[in-house]
């Protein structure tokens, strides 16, 4: 599969993707563990994680897709939303939090 279709297929088929370097049991980038870590702790269960680390061609396609630099790069119901600087803030701000319960993927208690 090319890597532009893999890409497509997993922001479209999860609701939630985190591409990053390493797994979420297993991050092997700061930046990517630093991001898992803040949607476990606002209570976010069901990610979906692709490794860019397994695939030199994912690895460069997630920044040509989303026009971004940097990974680790966080898609919600198809949208980026950002890397671990902008997902930083947004947490830090309930910005995060409000965005999820919004997109229906957090309950609003």
């Amino acid at each position: 599969m090319e890597a532009s279709t893999f890409i497509k297929d997993a922001i479209t088929n999860n609701k939630v993707v985190l591409f990053m370097k390493g797994t979420a049991q297993f991050p092997q980038c700061g930046f990517s563990g630093q991001v898992i870590q803040i949607l476990r702790k606002i209570g976010l269960k069901d990610i979906a994680t692709v490794n860019v680390l397994e695939d030199d061609q994912v690895r460069q396609g997630i920044k040509d897709f989303s026009q971004w630099p940097t990974i680790p790069q966080l898609y919600v119901n198809e949208k980026f939303i950002g890397g671990a600087d902008i997902i930083t803030e947004m947490y830090e701000s309930g910005e995060l939090s409000e965005l999820l319960k919004k997109e229906s993927l957090l309950s609003a208690d």
